[in-house]
């Protein structure tokens, strides 16, 4: 028995085609909630903590001499942090937030945010960094 495949082909797609949700009509997903429970759920991504001023205490971009200012402080702690300067003051706009938002283990969380590709920032260096953005007052939004 010979079948042609022009007859298979259109076939297939029709059953594909038809097993996938369009963008009017999306395939049903299972929920074991409805209606008021359903709207009533928190969203999947909570939104950022904020200052006690309602600002979300992360600083804007510095730029010129700010910016300069910003970079050097961070290089007397850790000179190899500011290799990728743009990720250095990414970190350092990010470790403002959790110090204007009284995040926890603050000293750790700096070592973190300024280890990237092949620079590594120790605990020490952390601690140190906090305390030069606290005292340039770049962290003050």
């Amino acid at each position: 028995m010979r079948i042609k495949i022009s007859l298979i082909v259109p076939a297939v797609l029709t059953v594909a085609l038809t097993a996938c949700g369009t963008a009017d009509t999306p395939p049903a997903t299972p929920s074991d909630k409805s209606g008021a429970e359903a709207s009533t759920e928190k969203p999947a991504v909570a939104p950022m903590p904020t200052t006690g001023s309602g600002k979300s205490g992360i600083p804007p971009k510095p730029t010129g001499a700010e910016r300069e200012a910003l970079l050097a402080a961070i290089k007397a702690v850790n000179p190899d942090a500011v290799r990728y300067e743009d990720k250095a003051i990414d970190a350092a706009r990010n470790q403002c937030h959790a110090i204007n938002g009284g995040g926890n283990k603050l000293d750790w969380s700096a070592s973190q945010r300024f280890t990237y590709k092949d620079v590594v920032t120790t605990e020490e260096q952390g601690k140190a960094l906090n305390e030069a953005l606290k005292a340039s007052g770049f962290c003050n939004t």
